[in-house]
């Protein structure tokens, strides 16, 4: 019975281009704008809502990861007196995605999925692919990191790193063009050396100032969507919330960048502003009190009593920022970027709600509502059952079916990668499983969203409802076809006059 099935050409290749094979339920058009909820969120029960300032209320263009990746290269070369070859390398567009994990001592970037599984056919050595026969090897006969070499809380661990900031990108690609050079040019490096003078190169561009002095020199160059950013505050303002602002940025920085996206009273807007913040440790020590800046961003050294509108405080500690605010549990919403420095300790430790900016859900909704990627995945799952009511017939033919339905499920899995990133694939899925920041996401971040504009698609007593999917021994009873990312937003038509 298989065989003449499978004779009768099951195959997708088969398949003329069309929608015949998807199914009449399935979502065509995802909204990029809404808003993806993790757990359940009130909007009315939130009195506070907190910012985190780069890739949040600043979202920067492509450029910018360009100019650190050029300027960390030529530090590589002129600092660490790197070989000149190097400089060949000119930076990668979408080489690298983020949530990547890089093994220090090996030297390879790869792709890990929620259960600790590296995904086959996702390990760069340099801009190579290893083959999935050598990443057993390297690994022990298996695809599997165990828990003590990879990242830890903070994505840092003793041998095994994960790159969780848009930032990082750079940096990424610069480490695989280096382990690039090496390699084709039969050099022999220290893997761990190349993978710290890296990281001191990235480094430097950020603490010599260099990517504030770009930024502000080149403003609309560089931030994006800031007609965005001053509507969400003016409505949230306006519906009585109070905001505030912790960021890991200079005030200098920050003041450039708002006065541009927002206008330069951008201050009557923040309850509270805190700069240099040195997060994630602002969320998690309680040993540097905060201090106040001048009006020219002079440092004042008398003690902190109370954090009042309209002043600029440096460095603090959450412990202190509760005791003088006392902002505390669900009533407090803190949007963030980087899931691990902006987002975990507040939601672990201190029951904030929390949301997750991702740039990357903009790109990835585009494909996942295009025809071919719908075609792709319906006819992955629809294999992957035959695969597995197949594999119970022990036939010689049977099982040659089997053997070829496998091979077209592992090119229908490519495929589908590709549509994403032809290296990586989604940021979001590694075949069926979650990726470990896809993971990191649901466990961190209550709400997420492709940026903060996406606010204004709701109105302030909303309540973000998760989808009941169902778990892998209930049977899907219920009839909710209408996917977060299909619905009609209210507001979806206001918001396009601001766009």
């Amino acid at each position: 019975q298989w065989v003449d099935f499978k004779k009768r050409s099951c195959s997708f290749s088969s398949f003329l281009p069309g929608s015949d094979l998807i199914p009449p339920g399935a979502c065509k058009s995802l909204n990029a704008a809404a808003v993806y909820a993790n757990n359940e969120v009130n909007l009315a029960e939130v009195d506070i809502y907190g910012f985190d300032y780069d890739y949040t209320l600043a979202l920067y263009s492509d450029a910018l990861n360009t100019m650190i990746y050029n300027t960390a290269r030529r530090f590589l070369i002129e600092h660490f007196k790197y070989p000149e070859g190097i400089r060949k390398y000119d930076y990668i567009q979408n080489f690298a995605t983020r949530g990547l994990h890089y093994d220090i001592q090996k030297g390879l970037l790869m792709k890990i999925d929620a259960f600790h599984y590296i995904e086959p056919g996702t390990v760069y050595r340099g801009l190579s692919p290893v083959p999935d026969d050598e990443v057993l090897q390297l690994y022990g006969g298996t695809f599997h990191v165990p828990l003590q070499q990879d990242s830890g809380f903070y994505g840092k661990g003793p041998k095994v790193k994960q790159f969780m900031d848009i930032f990082s990108i750079p940096e990424m690609t610069l480490l695989a063009v280096a382990n690039d050079f090496f390699i084709t040019n039969d050099i022999d490096y220290d893997p761990v050396h190349l993978f710290k003078d890296v990281s001191v190169t990235i480094g430097m561009v950020h603490l010599k100032g260099y990517m504030y002095k770009w930024v502000i020199l080149h403003i609309y160059n560089f931030i994006l969507r800031g007609e965005e950013t001053d509507a969400v505050l003016h409505q949230l303002v306006t519906h009585g919330k109070k905001l505030f602002l912790i960021t890991n940025s200079p005030f200098s920085f920050v003041d450039k960048g708002m006065t541009h996206m927002v206008g330069k009273n951008w201050r009557d807007f923040f309850d509270v502003v805190i700069v240099q913040a040195d997060k994630p440790h602002f969320f998690t020590d309680c040993i540097k009190p905060f201090r106040r800046l001048d009006d020219n961003g002079a440092l004042r050294w008398e003690k902190i009593t109370s954090l009042d509108k309209g002043q600029i405080y440096k460095q603090g500690n959450l412990f202190d920022f509760l005791r003088l605010t006392h902002w505390r549990g669900s009533k407090v919403l803190y949007f963030g970027d980087h899931l691990y420095s902006d987002l975990a300790d507040l939601m672990l430790r201190h029951g904030w709600r929390t949301g997750a900016i991702v740039p990357e859900l903009e790109n990835e909704t585009k494909v996942v509502s295009t025809d071919k990627y719908a075609l792709n995945l319906t006819w992955l799952q629809a294999l992957t059952g035959l695969m597995e009511r197949l594999q119970m017939h022990r036939g010689t033919e049977s099982k040659e079916v089997f053997q070829e339905w496998q091979r077209e499920r592992e090119e229908l899995r490519v495929m589908t990668k590709n549509l994403f990133n032809p290296h990586f694939g989604s940021i979001f899925r590694t075949c069926h499983n979650p990726t470990y920041f896809s993971r990191r996401l649901s466990r961190f971040s209550d709400i997420y969203m492709t940026n903060l504009s996406s606010l204004l698609n709701y109105d302030q007593s909303y309540t973000f409802y998760p989808r009941r999917t169902p778990l892998q021994h209930e049977a899907p009873l219920w009839m909710d076809q209408l996917c977060t990312g299909c619905m009609k937003t209210p507001f979806l038509e206001d918001m396009s006059i601001i766009r």
